[in-house]
């Protein structure tokens, strides 16, 4: 089974996504990270697109998105 995945989160998420991706690296699972790549302050729309995109072209398989409140991914 094929396990890419797409990760991606804003500013509130990143520390998270931070361990989200290093648990898939561990696990030797394929994954890109589409940022962000610091906790200054970023808009969520902008990570979740490219994510989503990702994942509808069949680049990815699966989507991780990662926020503050778990609500607006």
């Amino acid at each position: 089974m094929d396990l890419s995945v797409a990760v991606a989160s804003d500013h509130a998420g990143f520390s998270l996504k931070e361990e989200v991706c290093a648990y898939l690296r561990d696990r030797g699972i394929s994954f890109y990270d589409f940022g962000v790549y610091h906790a200054e302050v970023a808009d969520y729309p902008d990570q979740a697109l490219l994510v989503a995109e990702a994942v509808a072209r069949g680049e990815y398989r699966y989507g991780i998105l990662l926020c503050g409140t778990g609500v607006g991914m």
